[in-house]
């Protein structure tokens, strides 16, 4: 019985020693290599790397080829490598073959599972997960509900002052705020388009800014950049709140082109290293790389649906990629010169091109055809952009800034910068074209080229913007006040000219009122000469009678005087004595006639005086009325005068609030508590 159950407990130890026992570590050295050697050595050697790929060592096997790794520790689904060789996906490995015996898959997939060791005295390493994530979003060219984001009560003090601004490295407007990205010195600057200053200063202590790009949405803002020949670095900063919210890339140069895909899920970098690589911001890990570019990486943006990738170099490669796969979907051949920009059409059919060759090119999707392209800028066209409408503003070196239409004609030509251009934006808000050229220039125009505002890449320091928006606002005050009263003098004069006209026109009414009663008097006063003369005829003819009469019986009573009956005489007497009386009453109402007719006579004749009179008055006054009604509206000078005035009193009218409210914004800022922005330290690296 003793015997038996020492057995039993031999046994169970032996079991228990053997269930202990390390299972064997499936390693690259030992078990994978001698797979890849015979199966896939054909065509992913070092002197036939096919799609940059190579197996024949671990290193080059866990860098992956052009599309990226292709063997995720730990993680089987995540393997492309598996995905292939067990006739998941497409191309199967290896080609033309039958797939692997059961196996010899077995022992790849153990491999892979069990962390892809090297040798057996390799440890698992742990997939490091990205200390900062992004969320995707749905992909929409539309604008995002609510309102557009923009800085609130960021910091505006910058990081560092020099003395002259710093040439402008990189320039992005959002596609739905009035909000511009600046590059400065170590950190970027962000303005607003609507009152021209400073909103926020984000941090960039990696070192100098070569790309700027705002999220299709406008609620993120991607800043890459770094030391040359030391570091890279691609950050993606929450517009609102100022923080970092991403970060990506370790590169051991400057990232020099980068991209926020439209759904936040990738973000593409590039520099000297002549490598595209696409990161996934679910965990910061490299998703693939593309090799194809011979020269450093100058230029990189996606598809506004997420679907391309658009990438070009300082020679003249130009490719266009499939964004979720890495795979080469065109190479556009045609520049000569270094590829400077791209920008694709907002409905991803079309992208343009700038090169230092001087061409702006047109390429359609459909077939990767070159379907348009011309000199755009002499010396090098160094950035171009689409606008929302489909017409593409660009700058160069020939210092011009202008929109084409997508015939190459252009429709309109800026004022030309100090130096070279260097960087164009679009802000669709506030319909402006934005330009930075070498000395650090930005300036802003409308559409129909006339300039807005220029803006600084080295902003004073808080205290010093205070000091001077103060002075502004006085002076903005003194000069609304001046141009008000000038224009107030002009209005006094136009008015003063008014005053006079309606004064000379009624005159001019008056007189001719005068004119009128002077004419009805002095038909009058003819009139009653008239009857007058008229009425002298009777006692004319009664005095002629009275006379005859008179003369008759005078003559008979002399006759009866000297006849020698003078029985006669008496009567005769009386006749004469009646005759003389009624001649002396024809005369008295003769005279009296006569004196009336005078009378009537004079007074037609001082009517025609005073008709005279008043009608030259009338033609007087209605010559004064004319001359004055003429001069009462303003001459050209005086007009344009009155208009230049008007604009410049409205101007600094304008101004005045908006100079106060830059004062009350920048006082609350000094007044506030200093504290160190959330985004000034950098969090611990993702990858």
């Amino acid at each position: 019985m003793l015997v038996a159950l020492i057995s039993i407990f031999a046994t169970a130890s032996f079991a228990r020693a053997e269930e202990a026992k390390p299972a064997e570590k499936v390693t690259f050295q030992d078990h994978v290599l001698p797979i890849l050697r015979a199966k896939c050595g054909m065509c992913h050697s070092a002197g036939e790397a096919k799609g940059g790929l190579v197996l024949e060592n671990y290193a080059a096997s866990m860098t992956g080829g052009a599309s990226g790794a292709v063997i995720e520790p730990g993680d089987l689904d995540g393997s492309r490598l598996w995905a292939l060789v067990s006739h998941k996906e497409q191309p199967a490995m290896p080609p033309k073959e039958p797939k692997l015996p059961d196996e010899t898959l077995a022992i790849i997939r153990k491999w892979i599972e069990g962390g892809a060791l090297e040798t057996k005295d390799s440890q698992v390493k742990v997939k490091k997960k990205a200390t900062l994530t992004l969320g995707t979003i749905d992909v929409s060219t539309d604008k995002p509900a609510g309102p557009p984001a923009m800085p609130e009560n960021l910091s505006t003090e910058p990081l560092a002052v020099s003395p002259r601004g710093n040439a402008v490295t990189a320039l992005a407007a959002s596609p739905w705020a009035p909000l511009l990205a600046v590059s400065g010195h170590r950190q970027v600057l962000l303005y607003n388009l609507e009152d021209f200053t400073l909103a926020a200063v984000l941090p960039f202590p990696e070192g100098t800014v070569h790309v700027l790009k705002f999220s299709r949405n406008g609620s993120l803002l991607l800043a890459g950049g770094g030391r040359g020949g030391q570091s890279g670095r691609v950050i993606v900063f929450d517009v609102k709140t100022g923080g970092r919210v991403f970060e990506i890339g370790a590169e051991p140069d400057a990232v020099l082109a980068a991209d926020i895909s439209p759904n936040h899920g990738q973000i593409a970098l590039g520099g000297p290293k002549k490598m595209v690589r696409v990161y996934s911001t679910a965990d910061g890990e490299l998703m693939f790389e593309m090799k194809k570019h011979t020269d450093w990486i100058t230029a990189i943006e996606f598809s506004p649906d997420g679907v391309l990738l658009a990438t070009g170099d300082r020679s003249n490669g130009l490719v266009v990629w499939e964004a979720n796969t890495g795979r080469e979907f065109y190479v556009l051949a045609a520049h000569t010169g270094c590829i400077t920009s791209v920008s694709w059409r907002i409905d991803a059919n079309v992208l343009v091109s700038a090169s230092e060759d001087t061409t702006i090119r047109l390429w359609e999707m459909t077939n990767g055809s070159h379907v348009k392209g011309w000199g755009g800028h002499g010396g090098g066209a160094g950035a171009v952009q689409f606008m929302r409408d489909g017409r593409i503003a660009s700058n160069g070196r020939d210092r011009v800034a202008k929109i084409w239409d997508q015939n190459g004609a252009a429709v309109v030509t800026f004022p030309a910068q100090n130096d070279l251009g260097l960087k164009v934006a679009y802000s669709e808000p506030t319909a402006a074209v934005i330009t930075g050229d070498w000395t650090g220039a930005v300036r802003i125009f409308a559409l129909d080229g006339k300039e807005r505002a220029a803006l600084q890449t080295n902003p004073a320091h808080l205290a010093a913007r205070l000091e001077a928006a103060t002075q502004a606002a006085a002076a903005a005050q003194a000069a609304a006040a001046q141009t008000a009263a000038q224009l107030a003098a002009l209005q006094k004069v136009v008015a003063d000219k008014k005053a006079a006209a309606e004064a000379a026109v009624k005159a001019s009414t008056d007189g001719a009122a005068a004119q009128v009663a002077a004419q009805t008097a002095k038909a009058e006063a003819d009139k009653l000469a008239a009857a007058k003369v008229e009425a002298l005829k009777a006692p004319e003819k009664a005095l002629a009678d009275a006379n005859a009469a008179l003369e008759k019986a005078k003559v008979e009573k002399e006759a009866a005087e000297k006849a020698d009956d003078k029985k006669d005489v008496p009567a005769k007497t009386e006749a004469f004595q009646a005759a003389e009386k009624a001649q002396a009453a024809a005369k008295t109402a003769f005279d009296t006639a006569t004196t009336e007719k005078a009378a009537t006579e004079k007074a037609a004749a001082d009517a025609a005086v005073k008709l005279k009179a008043a009608t030259d008055q009338a033609v007087a006054l209605k010559a004064a009325a004319d001359k004055a009604v003429a001069e009462m509206n303003p001459t050209p000078d005086m007009v344009k005068a009155i208009e230049a005035a008007t604009a410049a009193a409205k101007q600094a009218a304008d101004a005045v609030p908006l100079k106060n409210a830059v004062v009350a914004k920048l006082t609350a800022e000094k007044a506030r508590p200093a504290a160190a922005p959330a985004a000034a330290a950098p969090p611990a690296a993702t990858k």
